[in-house]
């Protein structure tokens, strides 16, 4: 495998955004709102406070893409990255592509000092449980609960 991890750059923007498009379509069957999407894509890679997105890429292809953003723990006086919006394009999927990307995004989390990682996952989604479990993730014993408001 020759794919490479670095950190995206705003030329990466469309890229990203598309394969956020398939992630929300392919994972909860919503189509996201592109312009809405873009903006928030644009804010996190012109914005390293808002967190930062990781890409892997093969042959000048970006093939996978993985966001971190910050929780700051009181109770371990130190941050938390969580991982989102990860997604591996279909021809580059069950390649190892996914765990290159977390094996880079732990690395810097450790020299960072930072307590943790997490993500939240769907339910039902039994292949990325099986593939973050492999990677020695634990499931938390936590259980998230969502208020939206109406047009976010």
């Amino acid at each position: 495998m020759s794919a490479t991890i670095r950190q995206a750059v705003s030329e990466d923007r469309d890229r990203i955004v598309l394969f956020n498009q398939a992630l929300a379509r392919e994972t909860e069957g919503r189509v996201l709102d592109r312009s809405r999407l873009t903006d928030g894509v644009t804010r996190i890679l012109s914005d390293s406070s808002m967190g930062r997105y990781f890409v892997a890429e093969e042959d000048g292809e970006i093939v996978a893409q993985l966001a971190i953003t910050v929780e700051w723990s009181d109770w371990r006086n130190a941050e938390i990255w969580w991982i989102q919006s990860v997604y591996v394009a279909r021809s580059h999927r069950r390649l190892g592509m996914y765990r290159l990307l977390h094996e880079h995004v732990r690395e810097l989390a450790r020299k960072a000092r930072v307590a943790g990682i997490r993500l939240y996952v769907e339910r039902d989604n039994e292949a990325a449980q099986s593939t973050y479990e492999s990677l020695g993730m634990q499931r938390s014993p936590y259980v998230m609960f969502d208020e939206y408001w109406p047009g976010s």
